[in-house]
């Protein structure tokens, strides 16, 4: 029998019920191992935040934005402490994860399997890739894939 949740499971299944539009098409894309055999899961705690999506075999942090996060420095302050435990973070913006999914599905595939390693930042995605020290830890992991989108 299990014990009472903690605070920070309760205010991850908090957080997954309020998943927008965009959110929830990601969602339904990267569950259960739909994008080539990788284990996503939602609301994941990294230090004191909440990251959208993230899988952990690649330390990967995946964040979809609305319009009020587009140059948001608390949102750039979070990117930096999360690099700072080991993840990489990819942002994309709601419009663009309903209105473009298979590209945004290859993006996240090509920095999966290490083909997307160097800081990007466009009006429409900004990837801030963990520190190179962290990368190299788990270079192993980093063999290529070969993408299969999910038909759903």
């Amino acid at each position: 029998m299990r014990g009472p949740k903690s605070e920070t499971t309760q205010r991850a299944r908090i957080l997954r019920q309020s998943d927008n539009d965009a959110e929830a098409k990601l969602w339904s894309e990267l569950r259960d191992h739909r994008l080539n055999g990788l284990k996503f899961v939602r609301q994941h705690p990294v230090g004191p935040y909440f990251a959208d999506f993230a899988c952990r075999e690649r330390l990967l942090v995946v964040e979809v934005d609305g319009a009020s996060h587009i140059n948001n420095f608390r949102d750039r302050r979070r990117d930096a402490l999360m690099n700072n435990e080991g993840w990489s973070v990819v942002r994309f913006r709601n419009a663009d994860v309903l209105r473009v999914t298979p590209s945004i599905l290859a993006t996240i595939l090509a920095v999966c399997d290490g083909r997307l390693v160097d800081a990007v930042e466009t009006s429409d995605l900004r990837f801030a890739p963990a520190p190179r020290f962290y990368a190299s830890m788990f270079a192993d992991s980093l063999k290529p894939l070969t993408p299969t989108l999910s038909p759903f």
